[in-house]
């Protein structure tokens, strides 16, 4: 508790002002929904005696284990945040599950809508990262974390997040904290590379506008129009196949 109170300070100082803690909810660490929101409300009591100008909420990163899937879609309000039907999905830090199209079907179906989660990390997506074209077209939205932006979490997560960010496919920067020292929740520096790189508006929407929207459970504002998401790209086959307009 006391980490999570240093890490609130330090948060509230970089100018952010809602915090969704997101414990995982995977096979290693269960997730006591009930136990998370007292938790939250001692944190809440914590800040408020120290004059922490901070708003906390409570979520997950939601693992898509065959149970956890199971139970968000008898419960769908258990796992995402503020129980609002937004809901966090980290996919596996090598490949990516069978089935992964179905499965954010079957998640927007019951009413919840997935947040990707950091895919600039996930080394399968680095290489095709057009494979998320089909899930943004059915709903789904991006999350990158504000260290791959600043290069914190290597070249190639760097190098990929900024690709994701020239085309707009990102909806939210988030810090993904785990701590004060090497995994801190700042995101001012990302913030004002974004704004310098791809714009203000862009960076507004990207760090209060959207994530405040889906804190409070509301619908997103109008987005910035994506770039190659509904364009078809068609393959060259050669001299012969133009020529016979195939």
């Amino acid at each position: 508790m006391e980490t999570s109170v240093a890490m609130a300070k330090m948060a509230a100082a970089d100018g952010i002002t809602h915090i969704a803690c997101s414990p995982h909810a995977n096979g290693k660490y269960s997730y006591d929904l009930a136990r998370n929101e007292e938790l939250a409300n001692d944190l809440r009591g914590r800040l408020a005696r120290a004059g922490v100008a901070l708003t906390i909420g409570v979520g997950c990163d939601f693992h898509l284990s065959y149970d956890n899937i199971q139970a968000a879609l008898a419960d769908t309000k258990k796992y995402t945040i503020n129980g609002h039907g937004y809901l966090l999905v980290e996919l596996p830090d090598y490949g990516l599950p069978r089935g992964l199209t179905e499965t954010f079907y079957q998640l927007r179906l019951a009413g919840m809508t997935p947040i990707l989660t950091h895919p600039e990390r996930n080394p399968t997506l680095q290489q095709e990262m057009d494979r998320i074209v089909d899930w943004l077209r059915g709903g789904l939205l991006v999350q990158v974390t504000t260290n791959s932006v600043t290069g914190g979490m290597g070249r190639k997560a760097e190098r990929a997040a900024h690709d994701l960010l020239a085309k707009k496919w990102v909806h939210f920067l988030a810090t993904d904290a785990h701590n004060t020292t090497s995994r801190p929740p700042k995101m001012s520096e990302a913030r004002r590379m974004v704004e310098k790189k791809y714009g203000v508006e862009y960076a507004q929407a990207l760090c209060v506008d959207n994530p405040l929207a889906v804190f409070e459970g509301r619908p997103l504002p109008e987005q910035d129009e994506a770039e190659d998401l509904y364009e078809d790209k068609k393959k060259d086959k050669g001299w012969v196949a133009r020529l016979l307009g195939r």
